[in-house]
């Protein structure tokens, strides 16, 4: 047997009570330097010490309690992965982790965090909620996770490459000149970027930091007369290195130090920096909000007090606190990064390069389900995609011919991986079968993963990475014979997914307003999910993006969807102990042709770019308005188009019966 490995907790403890000063808590975010959803294995501190390895989740560890908070998508995963020694704290349901700080630990109470790895938000919202006690955050002198994570892997030093004008339709040039055109608006000299997505589209490049995101680790500093990277050199080879010189971009050290110094020189620009058309950069500007962490919802009027430029542009919600820390207050400008918006309105060619990877990629997804129809039917006895007649068991399996989560989600890998241009999947593959299909973001371990079931639900979310555009899709579909409520739940979600889709609405309209239009046919049959209906999607970049969405939460109220924007479709219904529903494309926001145009604001609706069949024996067709069943016709019929020149033989037969007319 093995040694048996010390809980992080034990070694973790007496680090608390030993620190100068004393740590009556340790906070543990996600996060990593960067404020990155998805981060890389040296970098998963929180999953290390708790065992939980969803993307989103804060841990607190005291001397006799160790908490994890986390929000919907992850309840029942955290409760099968956290030991006894955890407690789950709900997201919107149990007091929020900065309450609990306040009214659980004692008076001068000293919390200890890596402030790396919290934003001036968090932080902000943090020290209001702790004043009420004098409780203090304590900034770790070295992060007190690494101290004890023994086995750490190593960082990765994977090559930084260019991605070409032929997939970006913009320069680094062009992207740095309309950059200084808004810190210019803003009477802003310099902007501090730390998040890896907009770093690697306003410089176009990618990386491999960070599995399944191309992005590098790196930071940026633009001026009006300066445009610098912060990165590992040993990424950089001779071609990339050239680059950054034709494009006039400085190429400095992943040296936190450094960066700290030459963060603290920026509040020391001289006055006189002119911006891109000679104007002086100084001059009167919002002051910072610090109330309420700076952050500052779509509208928002600023501040009439004036105060002396040179300011320097600050996101609150993804900038470092330790960078924020190092400004003096009055030269600060708190206010969301103008790469967020700009990196979301995807140019024309991005807009091509979505089409076109979306259709191959169906055409993977489309070559996987019938592959996996065969294999059902012939090791499994099922009665297949088409058939609701009974499952027969043919005969006993080899431990070879076994079909798991895991040996299929494979399998979907390998039928992308034909495709031109792809690069990788965008994330981990999403392959529940039966009760593991309620995990709203299960992972199947090899080790640990179910078979696949002839009379179960399957749910498979997926997606790929293209040098063209990212790719995210769900499916959920029945090899045996559904239940009666099994196509209820999959039908009413249907209807949501229909509901979106169909959407007309005017300029100016959030996500906030629109997510409502997916629940309602779940609502009337009392049902609902935990999680949002749509999120941004990246041009081979993160397949999560900011800074808009359609959701219940409140953020989603912040940015208004607009003609270029990429948004995910993906209602869903989850019963604990029993199957899941997901039915997920991504769609383009484009301006729609109305009749009036009322108050002259003109309309918005979406075009899908998802091209993958659903299954028409998971449908109850008596809850479908005619409407909705010609809705679903046309989309077959287009799928029929876009994927029969990419299949063949026995896959297009099976494309062209899954795309048949709904039964009438």
């Amino acid at each position: 047997m093995g040694e048996v490995k010390a809980d992080p907790l034990d070694l973790i403890r007496p680090l608390l009570a030993n620190y100068s000063p004393p740590l009556a808590a340790l906070v543990i975010p996600s996060e990593d330097y960067h404020q990155s959803e998805y981060t890389a294995s040296w970098d998963k501190r929180r999953q290390f010490v708790s065992g939980f390895t969803g993307s989103a989740g804060v841990a607190v560890i005291t001397d006799k309690e160790a908490l994890l908070f986390t929000d919907g998508r992850y309840f029942l995963q955290a409760t099968q992965q956290l030991s006894d020694r955890w407690k789950l704290m709900r997201i919107s349901e149990d007091p929020p982790l900065e309450q609990w700080l306040a009214d659980n630990l004692g008076k001068n109470a000293n919390i200890g965090v890596d402030a790396w790895c919290i934003s001036v938000d968090t932080a902000n919202r943090w020290d209001q909620a702790m004043a009420k006690k004098s409780q203090k955050i304590v900034q770790l002198k070295c992060n007190l996770v690494d101290a004890v994570w023994e086995d750490r892997p190593a960082a990765k030093i994977a090559p930084v490459i260019v991605h070409p004008l032929e997939y970006t339709g913009r320069s680094a040039k062009d992207k740095i000149t309309d950059l200084r055109a808004n810190l210019l608006k803003e009477n802003a000299s310099a902007i501090i970027v730390t998040t890896l997505d907009e770093v690697a589209w306003l410089y176009n490049l990618r990386g491999g930091d960070v599995l399944y995101n191309p992005v590098v680790h790196a930071f940026a500093i633009v001026t009006h007369k300066h445009a610098s990277l912060y990165v590992d050199k040993r990424k950089i080879d001779s071609q990339v290195e050239a680059y950054l010189a034709e494009n006039d971009i400085e190429l400095h050290g992943y040296d936190l130090d450094a960066l700290l110094q030459d963060v603290e020189g920026l509040a020391k620009l001289d006055a006189s920096d002119k911006g891109a058309n000679g104007h002086d950069v100084d001059g009167p500007v919002a002051e910072p909000s610090h109330e309420n962490g700076g952050s500052h919802a779509e509208g928002e009027k600023k501040s009439s007090k004036s105060i002396t430029a040179p300011l320097i542009w600050v996101d609150p919600a993804t900038c470092s606190f330790v960078l924020y820390a190092k400004l003096p207050a009055d030269k600060v400008f708190l206010q969301q990064s103008p790469l967020a918006l700009a990196k979301a309105l995807k140019h024309p060619v991005e807009l091509e390069g979505l089409r076109r990877c979306h259709s191959r990629d169906g055409a993977a997804v489309v070559e996987f389900t019938a592959w996996l129809d065969t294999q059902m039917q012939e090791l499994y006895g099922a009665a297949g995609f088409f058939s609701e007649a009974k499952d027969t068991l043919k005969r006993k399996r080899s431990e070879e011919e076994k079909l798991t989560e895991v040996s299929v989600s494979d399998k979907l890998e390998q039928f992308r991986s034909k495709q031109e241009l792809f690069r990788g999947l965008s994330f981990s593959t999403i392959s529940g079968v039966g009760s593991n299909g309620a995990v709203i973001h299960y992972s199947a371990k090899s080790e640990s993963c179910a078979e696949m079931q002839p009379d179960s639900m399957y749910l498979c979310d997926s997606g790929g990475q293209y040098a063209d555009g990212t790719t995210d899709i769900t499916r959920t579909m029945h090899f045996g014979k559904p239940t009666a409520h099994e196509k209820v739940c999959n039908t009413q979600v249907l209807k949501g997914h229909i509901a979106l889709d169909t959407a007309v609405f005017p300029n100016g309209t959030t996500g906030h307003a629109l997510d409502i239009l997916a629940r309602v046919p779940l609502w009337t049959e009392g049902l609902d999910y935990r999680h949002g209906t749509g999120h941004g999607v990246g041009s081979f970049l993160n397949v999560h993006e900011g800074p808009h969405l359609i959701s219940f939460r409140p953020q989603a109220r912040n940015v208004a969807l607009q003609a270029t924007m990429t948004v995910t479709n993906e209602p869903g219904y989850y019963e604990d102990g029993n199957f899941g529903v997901r039915i997920e494309n991504v769609m383009i926001v484009k301006d729609a042709q109305t009749k009036f145009n009322f108050g002259d604001k003109g309309y918005l609706s979406f075009e899908h770019v998802t091209w993958v069949p659903y299954q028409t024996k998971l449908m109850d067709l008596s809850l479908l308005t005619e409407s909705e069943k010609n809705w679903v016709d046309l989309y077959h019929k287009e799928c029929r188009e876009k994927l029969k020149d990419h299949l063949s033989g026995s896959t297009l037969e099976w494309l062209i019966k899954a795309t048949e007319p709904l039964p009438r």
